[in-house]
């Protein structure tokens, strides 16, 4: 079968195509014949090499014995190709439409939303409060400056892409709690399909054998399916805050997924573009993003490219765009927003010694992955490590994994991309940089959590080919067994949404699991004592005390219990307490200028709302405080002023505009002070002296009607 000439490319010569071989089915189509041609100028120009060196080894679990420069789209079908110029040559397939997906998607879409049905009555918890209820930045779009700002030490600080989605959902919903649940849980579906489409593409050879493409798609949709309902990523889904996680997350994968779609591509510029620009938004979104672009070489060393050098001169216009966003983190960390939280400056934990906890947590961490019980939303109170003898097992544990990740990234293993995807994705948290607020957190395994499940899957698969079944039993044996993981683990994921359904359910089950946890008890008092259960808030205040004699911000809820049962004294003696361990505390200041209000010292009351007004500007309470104070005074400009500071930040604060309300009827102005008295109402319904003023000020308005 004579040679036929290929299109010449302007760099590459005549580049020249033959069929392959007299006994294989036919020549094939001439439009199949075009395509084919480009890819053979294109494989050629990229990847020139001897015909013996291109048949590399398979870095893939169930491939071929082949490992061309490219992933396709399409398929083998038995055909093949050489592709020549001069003494170059490649032999490629001839190829087809690849199988339809659809059906796999929708599986995956059907068990996300069945696993987690349950999660739209989830409720506001623990750092929510600061980062929704309370920011002031997220009510409004414009300026997009103000609205990407937070508050130094906040969830969202640095991490404006984050702040938006949030400004964006109270746009839409103003503070209903299931429009945020619906939104981490569209993020949580799509990194489930991005997780299928990267692990297709990955398991899907360019030359498979037969049948190896159903698998391949069975696989990566037993490796996306399991990860999607896993019990240990509901911290992640329904702690509303942690759509950081999530949409790092997404873009992470996306940033992946897009830079493997390029390579299939004759004009691959769109798809690094997407790369690019997901990589950029993850940069916003939170800081293990650092370790995307790296990830993405690696990819491309292990599965794409023959050497490390071929990978940079191959694909160095995407490295760069990599990088650049590098810059984007380096601009939203360098001013160092939760500076008192992590770093190496801190000296509650020396760097040896959080390697040395982080060894306990990453086999923790390794646990919650294969048997996912108990789940706790809070490690507050996880044991610094002392000693390297407290942790030897562990540290050796770890240590031995991370050599062999080093090892077979050495020797091009697939395993050893899991392995490094598994420690790159975990470093910025655990490793040497101290976190002291959270030494262990189960939402940091949100991606980590896919290389465990991708080892688990594909080595299981790899021991039912051993087995002595017929290739039909080992499918049905291997669906069967993923049917019945999948289905345990959606029905534990439902259990545990559950306990988030309100805000002490969850820390009752936290302290529960983990009844020395200090902060957890904090918490539970917290939650207990804004629905009025004032005497068991105490006890759990009163505790946190006894496990942590220093925490200020026991002292400051103990004080507001102390302040509603009328003992003000101590609620005075309490606040001090906390000023002195926490002399930066707003709302400290902020609670102790609430007992001098009720002393009647209101100069005292107005010096604590005007200092915690200077360490959180941005706070709505202090402000109608003030106002209050300078009501009482008198002071009716500088009162009406200080309440609307707060319907500045806050347009919705029931008791400011029925503080202005009152303001504006001692000042004479009966019809403004109505207006304010019905938007405290309407704000919230149940403000029964807003109502009671309302009524005074109808009544009144009626009365000066028919004495005109």
């Amino acid at each position: 079968m004579g040679p036929a000439t290929a299109d010449a490319h302007p760099d590459d010569g005549a580049a020249r195509i033959l069929d392959g071989g007299a006994r294989q089915a036919g020549r094939p189509q001439q439009a199949d014949r075009r395509a084919l041609q480009a890819r053979c100028v294109k494989e050629l120009r990229v990847r020139p090499g001897p015909a013996r060196a291109d048949r590399a080894r398979s870095s893939a679990p169930g491939a071929g014995d082949a490992n061309p420069r490219r992933l396709s789209r399409r398929r083998a079908v038995g055909r093949t190709v050489t592709c020549r110029r001069g003494a170059l040559e490649r032999t490629l397939p001839i190829l087809s439409r690849p199988k339809p997906f659809a059906g796999w998607i929708a599986l995956l879409l059907l068990a996300g939303i069945a696993a987690y049905q349950n999660s739209f009555d989830g409720a506001f918890l623990f750092d929510d409060r600061s980062s929704i209820l309370e920011n002031v930045h997220i009510r409004s779009l414009w300026p997009l400056w103000h609205t990407v700002i937070a508050e130094p030490e906040s969830v969202v600080a640095g991490r404006p892409a984050v702040a938006l989605s949030f400004a964006l959902n109270y746009a839409l919903g103003g503070l209903r709690a299931w429009g945020y649940h619906a939104v981490n849980l569209a993020l949580h579906l799509l990194s489930g399909l991005l997780v299928f489409g990267i692990a297709r593409r990955t398991l899907i050879r360019a030359r498979p054998r037969r049948g190896s493409e159903a698998d391949g798609q069975g696989a990566a949709s037993a490796i996306a399916l399991l990860w999607l309902v896993h019990p240990l990523l509901t911290e992640s889904v329904m702690y509303v805050t942690q759509r950081t996680e999530l949409l790092m997350g997404a873009c992470y994968l996306a940033t992946l997924y897009a830079s493997i779609r390029a390579l299939e591509e004759r004009q691959p510029r769109r798809w690094e573009a997407a790369a690019i620009a997901a990589c950029a938004v993850g940069m916003a979104s939170k800081e293990v993003m650092v370790s995307a672009p790296v990830a993405v070489f690696l990819y491309d060393g292990l599965f794409v490219f023959r050497s490390w050098r071929q990978a940079l001169q191959a694909r160095r216009r995407l490295y760069i765009g990599l990088a650049l966003t590098w810059t984007i983190l380096a601009a939203l960390v360098l001013p160092g927003p939760r500076s008192q939280s992590a770093g190496f400056h801190l000296p509650q934990i020396t760097p040896w010694q959080y390697v040395l906890t982080q060894s306990g947590v990453i086999v923790h961490y390794l646990r919650l992955a294969v048997w996912p019980h108990p789940l706790v939303l809070d490690y507050h109170d996880w044991p610094i490590a002392q000693r390297l003898v407290d942790v030897w097992p562990s540290l050796v544990a770890v240590l031995a994994l991370l050599v062999g990740t080093v090892a077979s990234v050495a020797r091009r293993s697939w395993v050893g991309f899991l392995g490094a995807w598994f420690f790159l994705i975990l470093a910025p948290s655990s490793s040497v940089l101290p976190i002291v607020t959270e030494v262990a957190a189960e939402r940091r395994m949100y991606l980590p959590l896919i290389a465990v499940v991708a080892l688990l899957v594909l080595g299981g698969r790899a021991l039912l080919r051993r087995a002595p079944l017929s290739s039909a039993a080992r499918r049905s044996a291997f669906a069967g067994l993923v049917a019945a993981l999948a289905l345990a683990g959606a029905v534990l994921t439902a259990r545990r949404n559950a306990d988030y359904r309100t805000e002490d359910r969850i820390w009752r089950k936290t302290v529960a699991v983990r009844p020395d946890n200090a902060r957890a008890h904090n918490n539970l008092g917290s939650a207990l004592w804004r629905q009025g259960k004032t005497e068991e808030a105490a006890q759990h205040f009163e505790r946190a005390l006894e496990l942590k004699p220093v925490y200020a911000d026991a002292y400051s809820n103990l004080g507001n219990v102390r302040l509603r049962t009328g003992r003000v004294q101590e609620a005075v003696a309490l606040y001090r307490k906390a000023l002195q361990l926490k002399p930066a505390s707003a709302s400290a200041h902020n609670n102790l200028g609430n007992a001098e209000y009720r002393l009647k010292r209101y100069d005292e009351a107005m010096q604590h709302y005007r200092e915690a007004l200077r360490l959180k500007p941005y706070l709505v309470e202090p402000y109608n405080n003030l106002g209050n104070a300078l009501l009482m005074q008198g002071k009716l400009e500088e009162a009406a002023e200080a309440f609307a500071e707060a319907l500045r930040r806050n347009s919705s604060y029931a008791e400011a505009h029925n503080g202005l309300g009152v303001t504006r009827r001692q000042q004479g102005r009966p019809d403004e002070a109505i207006r304010h008295f019905e938007a405290a109402l309407s704000a919230k319904p149940s403000h029964a002296l807003a109502k009671r003023n309302l009524e005074e000020a109808l009544a009144r308005q009626r009365r000066h009607d028919k004495e005109r």
